[in-house]
């Protein structure tokens, strides 16, 4: 496996920055959900508005970086050519807050993109089997889901299905289409799909 350390722009200091926003997504959903509708309501827009305001605006300077061919601090060098995991992560994140039916849904599938997918990186980078990766990290993404059980309603049956489907949908390397993205909106699908008959059972 290639070190991402390697393929970073600003090596290892980029590495690090990369990780941090990672870990900083945590954030999006306290802020969508404490100052959202009061952000949207000073702008004159609806939530779903504001939200995809943002993923359009994110898309744009995505195309703009891409026609360009550059990357900046703590891209990966290959991101010049392709859509950035930022980007992927933005959209996906986007997708969330726009079709995610309760917040629910919508604080674990964010949170487990940003604790899980640099977890998962970084015990790679160590040097630990795949099938250890895989323990490990499911049980910090069912952690997650389980403190959402708690806090947020989160059915309990839909926690024990999607922890490890979150970390299975991490998995998959495609050329094109990063894990920021398939990691949330594979999930997100199974949601839609399954929500319509578990419901929120508290």
């Amino acid at each position: 496996m290639t070190n991402p350390v390697e393929t970073s722009v600003g090596g290892m200091r980029g590495h690090v920055l990369r990780r941090s926003i990672h870990l900083g997504m945590v954030a999006i959903p306290f802020a969508y959900f404490e100052f959202g509708p009061s952000v949207a309501e000073t702008l004159q827009v609806t939530l779903d508005q504001l939200v995809a305001g943002f993923v359009l605006l994110l898309v744009m300077v995505e195309l703009l970086r891409l026609r360009l061919g550059i990357t900046v601090f703590g891209q990966r060098d290959y991101e010049a050519n392709q859509i950035s995991a930022l980007a992927w992560g933005g959209f996906a994140i986007g997708m969330v807050l726009l079709l995610a039916p309760a917040p629910g849904y919508a604080w674990p599938l964010i949170v487990s993109l940003a604790l899980g997918d640099p977890f998962m990186g970084e015990l790679r980078r160590k040097g630990m089997d795949d099938r250890s990766v895989m323990m490990y990290a499911t049980l910090l993404i069912l952690a997650i889901w389980m403190v959402s059980w708690w806090t947020v309603d989160t059915p309990l049956l839909m926690c024990f299905l999607l922890a490890p489907v979150c970390m299975a949908a991490e998995w998959p390397r495609l050329t094109y289409i990063d894990d920021n993205a398939t990691m949330v909106l594979i999930p997100l699908a199974l949601v839609l799909l399954l929500e319509p008959f578990v419901g929120l059972m508290g």
